[in-house]
């Protein structure tokens, strides 16, 4: 920012913030400088001078140098948020505005600044600011709104507090929500009424006895002088002559040992009898005291009672923190901490009214705490082990899991390549010292992600051996030209590989075969052509010779020197003839035709022809004669050998075997454990060899001796191999035993348990190794203790009750020395189950809730009845027949007492009905999921593998809860129903079904026969998928999928092949002379080209027919004496003018004929005799697999043509590299991999119906490609057995108590007893037998407190007194819903005031409330509600949300009125009402007529329209008045139709819309006929 100081006038300085702080040390002593210039009003820049220099500001100043290491000494300290002040108070002074809407806006601020960590010294800002911004100052906050108070109802008016006279009837209400933020205070709760039920017939009662409450204990005042003599006494006593007998002193040591446990003396108790007393007032019905003596003659209550000195519970010092049970650092902070707890023990108990002993133990969330603490996951600390998830090897990548079970398109799957799936088990392994794999464990102590158990692989299809085509047979050759023996040789013929198979090229068929011979020789000569032919003699003409130019070479065709053919005789010269001019002139011979036959035989020989033509005939006498026409071809024989083929043949390559000239051996010694030093479990290697069988066959025979092929490219048949290594079995040691559950029941009884322990195959054997053993889990009992440990506690015997000492109570009226009220005590110790004693710690761990330690007794008077206690019910013979009883008896002197005697004051025996044990079964609830079956098995041992392999289908049991109701209607365990607690229904859960496709069909034919095209096949829709298979791919309208992939087709594979030209046909024949104007024909066929030539005629369309050669030519014979000229040879490649030429054979000319040109040119034309040439290249394919593959490694194709610009294809001559094919992955179909099912969870309520039990599975590997996708089903239910809630519930309080008293202090008594329910309602319940509820803790809502018995006030007649407190109300949230603002929860409860006299209402205390937080209250709005008008007045009242009607809550602004007077003038017209707004409006079934000067006229009746209905003969629309306008249409007499009520103005005297809009569509319509009118004109 910029800061400035203005000047009065002129100019005024500009101050530029200040900069960086310089220093060469860090902390004070820094400096840091500004700019400062001079600048006048507008802003522009002006001279020092002309400011005012006595004000201008430093532009240095003294500054703290920050450094980094400054952070850890400086922070920001926080202040507390001030409280929230009104923007409007604070920024205009004004006050809150008076509606409230949720809440007004505000701001709170607080006081931030920079301190010295160590001792919160103040600091610069700018020391803190320099590593964080400084923290905001101010927030915005929300003033809520003032919240009155809100009550309910009044309840009904109770009945006349008096039965004569006068007295009150009262109602009360109860406070619902508290007055919050200022609001108004709570109104009265109670409402009074007099009431006379009627005079009273004699005088009223005017006093009344009261007892005030019972002071608190206290010990009795001492007397030393009865104390001495009582402890003298007891001297003398002890100064008596033991007793010698040794077993009578055995008797008496047991008998004081005895006496001594039930006594208190246990360091535990401090037990001290007392005395309490009360006071006894006599009490006017208006409330005030007066003397005893008003209120006698009347039997005092009882004033003094013995009670126990209150003393409070006392505990030692709390014990150091145990440790904390995670013993390792998890680097994820959201993780669990750990547990660490502290215990104290009881010093004293508390007795009588003390404060009950608190907690003794207590937890807290920690974690481990050290330098050596190891991360978790990886290191336990305590005992230095690792833990880590292992995983066995993974299984062969199997390619047919990947195929659906239903699929059964392949009956052979080991053929089966490319794409598949390999899976693993994982489990959880500690590794001591970190070192090697050990015993799996459980595994809640591994961490970290779980490793796949599935992964996807890759089997290499096999490629398939490819070769080439034969290639021609070679010479007559021997097997061996280094030793040439015997006149016996082989001619040769070889293919190559062109694509080399899977295993080496020993896979492949026989490369070479090979057919006897005669007079072999290794080497030849090879004619590589004939020189021009040279008449004899130097002639011009006639007969000559041509040598041969000939080279030497072997029998592969490479040349070598010629003296190794020096035995074979050389070629001849040949002889040839040059015409003479009236010779007849021939053609050269064409080259040897391709060999008809392979081989020769009896009935078929090869042949070779050749051809010649005659290009001119003889001229006259003395010239030479043209051969007859059988002379213009020759024949040769081709191919002489016999059809006898022989071959090698190779069979497959046997197993690898040991090599006997190797030295290494396998050895194994047995499974080994994982554990081991070879934890590849792979044992030593060794060289080894392979064999297979070679024989000579041959062809279309079999197998011949050896000797029938050549030896040189026999095979082998021995080749070095590497045997495969033995693998061991290898396992993990066994896990530990599994814990033990606790082997005795809750009654102390041994109950048999079995634990058990697995191991983990890590590897499987392979190549002869060990096996795996058979036991891989082992299962014993667990150890059961001889005797169950448990504790109980033990009450001694009671001791004699004891009285009020005679000097205190001697004073009290009707009191007796001997007998009275008193109180007794009891010991109460710790045992085991077994009896043996204990530490009083475990009972207060493990036992029930301690008994009591004292009692209230009675020491009977001889005036009492003393009877001895009740005798145990009678057996029933029976269930549901007969009675049973129980009885007791009078002791001493009370048998002779008449009073005693008497039966219903003393009962002497009870009857009741024998029990009736009748139960009744019913199913209940929903039946359960489909569960498979088998698929409940829990898996509790430590290594639990994770797999993905779940059966997912078949017959499964779904479940349904059964119920046991007892003949009262009770819930009891289903046991007694002879119910195992389940009805079980077999049922399915129906497999997925994959989408079926049929197999491919065959590739059709190539879309060309010459370049590139394509080929396509198809597969067609089976079946669809359902219940979650497979999907389909994409298929077309008619559910076929296709591939089309591109293919060329060869050119060259059909030729056009023309047989030689006929002879000359001259159409002007001079019959002097053979010459003139003729035509050749000739025979073209189109033929199948193979690699020995073209072999069988096809069909013409095959061949290019632009390339079909001429079957006739015309041209000129020369005559005598003409020019003879050779054949046309072929045009040379076109640039400007293409040449083609001709060589002159007779060049003689005679009367002076020349010979034509030898050459001939024409221009080059585009697409006629001149063409461009271009590479056209496809797209690439789709990807291809092997046949026998269904996903993984592909690869995509393309193809490549020459294509000349007239769009024909050519014979590809590459002059570039082109890449044809590329890898692809075709993505393999993986189905969803589920987990195993988890163990069955807790039920969700340990009892009552609505019991449920989960279990879950998660998802491991999702669906892939077109894979199964994931079931929806990821978790399962089953119903809980229904048992019994058992729970101690207490009864409502009785009536306040006061002995032998009308009023005064009192108490009020409750039961504490067993209930039974079935969950569903926590209030409802019945009473059963204590014994249910003897497992559970004592206590009631969780509170272990159990109070029974409370002390009350009874007011006396006439008093004015608080009612009890009112139940909590629901918690409620204070919020606006509106403006969704929520200020907390609360709830509240209350006691009104009960009034029984009027002269006494004054005298009434003050009602109360009391409140209290709540968490998750209900946001509840209120809103004004009204009845409807009854003459001119109505009720109004204020609702909630819930529909509970409240007093408060509502707004107080424009409430509803309950009359009709606020309309001016008032609405006195008949079938009128005043409107919320004000306005005059008549009843529904009328319309307002109104005057003009606006007011109400009158109402009158709204004419009603009726529709007919198509049952209505009248179809005529009359107007009638309406009987009852407020009835529906159908209950009016006389109506069949519906009635419409046309009524233009509203309930708030405005017009309605409807009206509005039929104004609009008349104004509309009026402008469309004016406009209509117009337009006519």
């Amino acid at each position: 920012l910029l800061h400035h100081t203005v000047c009065v006038s002129g100019p005024f300085q500009f101050v530029w913030p200040w900069g960086r702080c310089m220093g060469s040390d860090c902390g004070p002593g820094g400096s840091q400088s500004r700019a400062v210039w001079c600048a006048h009003v507008d802003g522009w820049t002006t001279l020092h001078t002309n400011c005012d220099q006595s004000q201008r500001p430093s532009n240095q100043q003294n500054c703290f140098r920050v450094c980094d290491w400054h952070k850890d000494l400086y922070d920001w300290k926080l202040g507390a948020w001030n409280q929230c002040v009104s923007v409007s108070a604070r920024t205009f002074g004004g006050m809150r505005p008076y509606v409230c809407n949720g809440g007004e806006e505000g701001i709170q601020t607080r006081e931030v600044g920079c301190v010295l960590k160590s001792d919160e010294s103040p600091g610069d800002d700018n020391i803190c600011e320099y590593f964080e911004p400084k923290p905001r100052l101010e927030q915005a906050c929300l003033i809520p709104c003032p919240h009155d108070c809100v009550v309910s109802e009044f309840t009904p008016w109770t009945s006349c507090s008096k039965t004569c006279g006068t007295g009150l009837k009262n109602r009360v209400r109860s406070v619902l929500v508290p007055p919050l933020f200022g609001g108004s205070a709570c109104p009265n709760l109670t409402e009074f009424q007099t009431c006379k039920p009627g005079p009273c017939k004699g005088p009223e009662g005017v006093y009344s006895l009261r007892v005030g409450p019972w002071m608190p204990c206290s010990l009795p005042i001492s007397r030393p002088v009865r104390q001495a003599k009582r402890r003298k006494g007891k001297g003398e006593a002890r100064e008596r002559p033991g007793v010698k007998d040794p077993d009578t002193r055995e008797l008496i040591q047991k008998k004081r040992t005895r006496n001594r446990l039930n006594r208190q003396e246990s360091p535990f108790w401090d037990i001290q009898l007392g005395y309490q007393s009360r006071t006894v007032s006599c009490a006017h019905r208006n409330g005030s005291t007066v003397g005893l003596s008003r209120c006698l003659p009347r039997d005092l209550p009882l004033t003094v009672q013995s009670c126990i000195l209150a003393k409070d519970c006392k505990l030692s010092e709390w014990a150091d923190w145990g440790p904390c049970s995670k013993a390792c650092l998890d680097p994820d902070p959201e993780s669990s901490r750990g547990q660490r707890s502290r215990t104290r023990r009881v010093h004293q108990f508390s007795v009588g009214e003390g404060e009950d002993c608190p907690p003794l133990e207590e937890t807290e969330p920690c974690d481990p705490q050290g330098d050596g603490v190891l991360p978790c996951a990886t290191y336990s600390f305590t005992l230095n082990i690792c833990y880590t998830w292992r995983t066995t090897e993974w299984s062969d990548c199997r390619v047919d899991s990947l195929l659906s079970q239903q699929d059964r398109r392949r009956s052979n799957q080991t053929g089966l390549c490319g794409g598949g799936l390999q899976n693993r088990e994982v489990y959880f392994q500690f590794l001591p010292a970190c070192l090697a794999a050990s015993r799996p464990v459980d595994s809640k102590l591994c961490g970290g992600p779980i490793p796949n158990t599935s992964q996807l692989c890759h089997i290499p299809c096999p490629i398939e051996c490819e070769v080439s085509p034969w290639g021609a047979w070679g010479p007559c050759t021997y097997e061996n030209c280094d030793v040439q023996k015997g006149k016996k040789g082989f001619k040769l013929r070889k293919r190559e590989i062109s694509n080399e198979p899977t295993g080496g090229p020993g896979n492949c068929p026989h490369l070479v075969e090979a057919v006897p011979c005669d007079e072999p020789s290794c080497w030849a000569w090879r004619l590589v052509r004939l020189d021009e032919c040279i008449p004899d003699g130097e002639l011009p003409c006639g007969p000559g010779t041509q040598i041969p130019q000939v080279q030497c070479v072997n029998s592969t065709g490479d040349m070598v020197d010629k003296e190794l053919c020096g035995g074979a005789p050389a070629p001849e010269p040949i002889a040839c003839d040059v015409p003479c001019p009236k010779d007849c002139v021939l053609s050269d011979w064409t080259s040897w035709s391709s060999c008809s036959q392979t081989c020769s035989s009896k009935t078929i020989e090869g042949k070779q022809l050749r051809t010649r033509s005659v290009l001119a005939y003889n001229a006259g006498e003395g010239g030479g004669m043209c051969p007859n026409s059988s002379s213009l071809q020759e024949v040769r024989n081709c191919n002489e050998h016999a059809c006898t083929v022989y071959h090698w043949q190779t069979g497959p390559w046997g197993p690898c075997t040991e090599d006997p000239s190797a030295s290494a051996l396998n050895t194994t010694t047995g499974p080994r454990s994982a554990a081991g030093p070879n934890t590849n479990g792979q044992g030593p290697c060794s060289q080894g060899m392979q064999t297979r069988k070679v024989i000579c066959v041959r062809v279309n025979v079999g197998q011949v001796p050896p000797k029938k092929c050549p030896e040189s490219p026999r095979p082998g048949t021995v080749r070095p191999c590497r045997m495969p290594c033995k693998k061991d079995c290898i396992v993990t040691p066994f896990s530990d035993w599994s814990q033990c559950s606790p082997t005795c029941d809750a009654a102390g009884n041994i109950q048999k348990k079995k634990q058990s322990r697995k191991r983990v195959i890590l590897q499987l054997p392979a190549n002869g190794g060990q096996d795996c053993p058979e036991v891989l889990e082992e299962e014993k009992d667990c150890e059961a203790p001889k005797v169950c440990p448990g504790y109980r506690w033990k009450s001694h015997k009671w001791r004699r009750c004891q009285l009020v000492p005679w000097y205190i109570r001697e004073d009290s009226p009707g009191a007796q020395e001997t007998c009275g009220p008193g109180l007794q005590t009891r010991a109460v110790s710790c045992r085991q189950l077994d009896g043996a004693q204990a530490d009083i710690g475990e009972c207060l761990k493990f036992a029930n809730t301690m008994p009591p330690i004292s009692q209230r007794c009675q020491l009977p008077c001889q005036d009492d009845c003393q009877l001895t206690n009740w005798s145990k019910f009678s057996s029933c013979t029976a269930d549901c027949v007969g009675v049973r009883t129980r009885k007791r008896l009078l002791v001493g002197r009370s048998k002779k007492k008449d009073k005693c005697k008497n039966t219903q004051m003393y009962p002497l025996s009870e009857t009741q009905y024998c029990p009736c044990d009748k139960y009744n079964a019913q199913p209940l609830g929903n039946w359960s999921d489909c569960i498979l079956a088998g698929g409940d098995r829990v898996e509790s041992l430590p290594g639990t593998k994770v797999q993905g392999n779940i059966k997912e289908c078949g017959q499964g049991y779904r479940y349904q809860a059964m119920v046991c109701y007892d003949q009262d209607n009770r819930l009891v365990e289903t046991s007694r129903c002879n119910s195992h607690g389940y009805i079980e229904e077999a049922c399915i859960i129906p497999c997925p079904s994959d989408c079926k496709l049929s197999e491919w069909s065959n590739w059709s034919r190539c879309s060309k026969s010459c370049g590139s095209g394509v080929k396509v096949r198809s597969k067609w829709l089976r079946e669809k998928p359902y219940n979650g298979g497979r999907p389909c791919p994409k298929l077309d309208h008619i559910n076929q999928v296709y591939e089309v992939v591109p293919c060329i087709s060869d050119c060259s594979q059909y030729v056009w092949v023309a047989e030689p030209w006929s002879v000359w046909k001259v159409s002007n024949l001079d019959l002097k002379e053979n010459c003139g104007e003729g035509v050749q024909t000739r025979k073209v066929r189109c033929m199948l080209n193979t690699i020995d030539g073209p072999s069988e005629s096809v069909e013409d369309y095959l061949c290019d027919p632009e390339d079909m050669p001429l079957g006739t030519r015309g041209s000129r014979l020369p005559c005598p004496e003409d020019c003879v000229l050779s054949d046309w040879s072929s045009w040379n490649r076109c640039s400007l003018v293409r040449i083609t030429g001709r060589r002159p054979i007779i060049s003689i000319h005679v009367s002076g004929r020349q010979c034509p040109d030898t050459t001939e040119k024409e221009p080059c034309s585009l697409n006629l005799n001149c063409f461009h040439y271009f590479y056209n290249i496809t797209d690439w394919s789709t990807c291809q697999l092997s046949a026998n593959a269904v996903c993984g490694n592909g690869i995509k194709t393309r193809m490549l043509d020459c294509v000349r610009s007239d769009s024909k294809s050519i014979d590809l001559n590459l002059e570039r590299k082109w890449q044809m094919n590329i890898s692809c992955v075709v993505e393999c179909p993986v189905n969803c991999q589920l987990s195993d099912w988890s163990a069955w969870s807790e039920c969700s309520h340990m009892c009552g119906l609505d019991g449920r039990m989960w279990r879950s599975r998660v998802v491991v590997q999702g669906s892939q490609g077109d894979g199964r996708p994931c079931p929806s089903q990821l978790e399962q239910w089953k119903p809980c057995p229904v048992r019994p809630c058992y729970r101690w519930q207490y009864s409502p309080w009785s009536e306040c108590r006061v002995e032998e008293v009308v009023c005064g202090a009192g108490l009020r008594y409750r039961n504490l007893s067993c209930v039974v329910s079935d969950g569903s309602r926590e209030g409802e319940g019945s009473m059963v037998e204590e014994e249910l509820c003897g497992g559970l803790e004592l206590a009631v809502n969780r509170d272990k407190l159990i109070i029974l018995k409370e002390t009350c006030v009874l007011p006396c007649p006439g008093e004015c007194y608080l009612m009890e407190w009112s139940d909590w109300s629901p918690c409620l949230s204070v919020c606006a819903k509106g403006a969704g603002v929520d200020f907390g929860s609360v709830q509240v409860r209350s006691r009104a005031v009960m009034a029984q006299e009027p002269e006494n209402v004054q005298l009434c205390p003050d009602q109360d409330w009391e409140s209290r937080p709540c968490i998750d209250g209900e946001c509840f709005e209120y809103k004004w509600m009204s009845s409807t008008w009854s003459g001119s007045s109505r009720v109004t009242w204020c609702q909630r949300s819930d529909g509970l009607n409240v007093t408060g809550g509502c707004p107080p602004i424009n409430p509803p009125r309950d009359d009709n007077n606020s309309c001016d003038p008032p609405c006195q017209m008949p079938l009128s009402f005043c409107t919320e707004a004000g306005v005059c409006m008549c009843e529904e079934g009328y319309t307002e007529v109104m005057s003009s000067s606006g007011q109400l006229n009158r109402c009158s009746p709204i004419p009603i329209l009726e529709i007919p209905t198509a049952g209505d003969k009248k179809t005529d629309v009359k107007t009638s008045r309406a009987i009852n306008p407020t009835l529906p249409a159908t209950i009016q007499p006389g109506r069949t139709g519906r009635t419409w009520y046309l009524q233009p103005f509203g309930p708030d005297g405005k017009l309605k819309m409807w009206v509005y809009g039929v104004a609009a569509g008349a104004l509309v319509l009026l402008m469309f006929i004016v406009s209509m009118i117009y337009l006519a004109w």
